[in-house]
């Protein structure tokens, strides 16, 4: 008979004390915005820098920051945000490359599967920031796009900052995908773009204001 631990039932439990970890530990965190971007990325990167004073930005407005919890951009956020008013909150994935915490974390958690680590950002997230980063990152920007358009989630706001970054995918977009109808005008409005750090809180802000809140209420933001 097969040993229960090494069965497919087993890992059914897993994922469930991953939900339940997750849920439990970030349920009464408040107002949230999750920031993504590339691990690769280091201090001497102006994004780096950026991911830090926009997360710094928000953590003083009240606002907790979310990150994968790793290196790069994550770490520049976590940085930015420690310490600075609100939660620093790393949402770290075990990896064969050993993805090692930041140390920029005061709420930290790790998952074993991508998509109940994804669940969270999504669920606990009231905005995201994305910056410059690889398919992780798009995985990310495109799954809240998609949730978004097909009206699973509530809409928020989802900010690129960068646009010598991102300009060729925009420009992919307008010119392929919506040339041929595989999107609508109107989709292409779901997400901002900006350059300056100081140009992410005003979004952020006007958002939670019409939601008809503040960022020190306990308020939830859910699915």
């Amino acid at each position: 008979m097969e040993d229960l631990k090494t069965s497919e039932a087993w890992r059914v439990f897993r994922i469930q004390s991953e939900l339940i970890d997750g849920i439990e530990t970030l349920n009464e965190l408040g107002p949230a915005v999750s920031i993504f971007g590339s691990a690769c990325l280091t201090e001497d990167s102006p994004y780096y820098q950026a991911a830090k004073q926009v997360a710094q930005s928000l953590s003083q407005a009240k606002f907790s920051i979310i990150t994968g919890g790793g290196p790069g951009i994550m770490h520049a956020a976590n940085a930015g945000a420690f310490k600075q008013g609100s939660h620093s909150v790393g949402l770290n994935i075990e990896l064969p490359m050993e993805q090692k915490p930041n140390p920029n974390q005061d709420i930290s958690l790790s998952f074993r599967y991508f998509f109940v680590r994804k669940l969270m950002f999504v669920k606990s997230s009231m905005g995201y920031v994305v910056f410059p980063g690889g398919f992780g990152t798009l995985d990310e920007f495109f799954e809240a796009l998609t949730l978004i358009q097909s009206r699973k989630i509530r809409h928020f706001p989802v900010i690129l900052y960068g646009s010598e970054y991102w300009k060729g995918l925009i420009d992919w977009l307008r010119a392929e995908v919506l040339r041929m109808d595989c999107i609508k005008e109107d989709d292409l409005n779901i997400f901002h773009l900006v350059d300056k750090p100081e140009d992410v809180l005003p979004i952020i802000q006007k958002h939670f204001a019409d939601l008809g809140a503040h960022p020190e209420n306990d308020q939830r933001f859910p699915v």
